[in-house]
């Protein structure tokens, strides 16, 4: 596959709110295809959420399940670009999703079955909106580890493989690394290879996380990519992507 411009990707880019308008005004085909689309794409950073909010794994899944429920039947509709950013959206209805959960669980009579299923009391407005914006971000890596893998499979480079390899032995030196993954891969490798790899790998996997981003935005620009970056404290990372953009340059 050759590489495209960063730039070209970035402003063809489908975003996430031409997929939300698909889910509720196109054909019924666009429109379940859409719904199946965002389903996928947040069902990663919504059950880790709520995991992290509500200590019962049983809870966590069935607030999750009437999140998806909402969205196949249409109940997002509510969802506009002008209104800030999806995420936000996605976030504001969980925190609905849970209250309306919470309230049900009152209703029923006798104690609780499982205080640790409810919103703990010590967990306040600016620590919630901590552990959302962590999960999307996890999501977002994710994401970009999954396409980095992706592209390695169709172009045969080892980017995934080296740069997962360093992640995980952050203090290994090269010639070490080299040994390693020469009979993990089954190729020759030196040292200096090794290195020059790493840093494609890297600029690769900043390339992807950069447009996986941008996919969340309802527009790609270059301020609010750098907002996004810097809310979701990935913007040293992906800073020499932006500077590649502005360049026309692709990894």
């Amino acid at each position: 596959m050759q590489p495209h411009n960063l730039e070209q990707r970035l402003s063809r880019i489908n975003t996430l709110w031409s997929v939300v308008c698909r889910a509720h005004d196109g054909s019924v085909e666009e429109v379940n295809s859409a719904r199946e689309q965002l389903i996928d794409r947040y069902q990663g950073a919504v059950r880790r959420y709520l995991r992290k909010l509500l200590s019962d794994p049983d809870a966590a899944e069935e607030v999750f399940q009437e999140f998806a429920l909402q969205l196949v039947h249409g109940k997002l509709h509510g969802a506009n670009p002008e209104r800030g950013r999806f995420r936000d959206f996605v976030k504001g209805t969980l925190f609905h999703l849970i209250a309306d959960y919470r309230k049900q669980r009152q209703r029923w009579p006798g104690p609780l079955p499982n205080d640790g299923a409810t919103l703990p009391a010590n967990v306040d407005q600016e620590a919630a909106d901590r552990e959302f914006l962590d999960s999307w971000r996890d999501e977002l890596l994710a994401r970009a580890w999954a396409a980095l893998a992706a592209a390695d499979a169709e172009t045969g480079q080892p980017f995934f493989a080296v740069l997962r390899f360093r992640a995980d032995h952050p203090e290994m030196q090269s010639p070490e690394m080299a040994g390693e993954l020469a009979a993990r891969l089954g190729r020759p490798l030196t040292p200096p290879g090794v290195r020059q790899t790493l840093h494609r790998a890297r600029e690769k996997f900043a390339d992807l996380l950069l447009c996986e981003v941008a996919h969340t935005l309802p527009t790609p620009a270059r301020d609010k990519l750098e907002e996004e970056l810097a809310d979701l404290s990935l913007l040293d990372y992906c800073r020499p992507a932006l500077e590649r953009q502005e360049l026309g340059v692709s990894s």
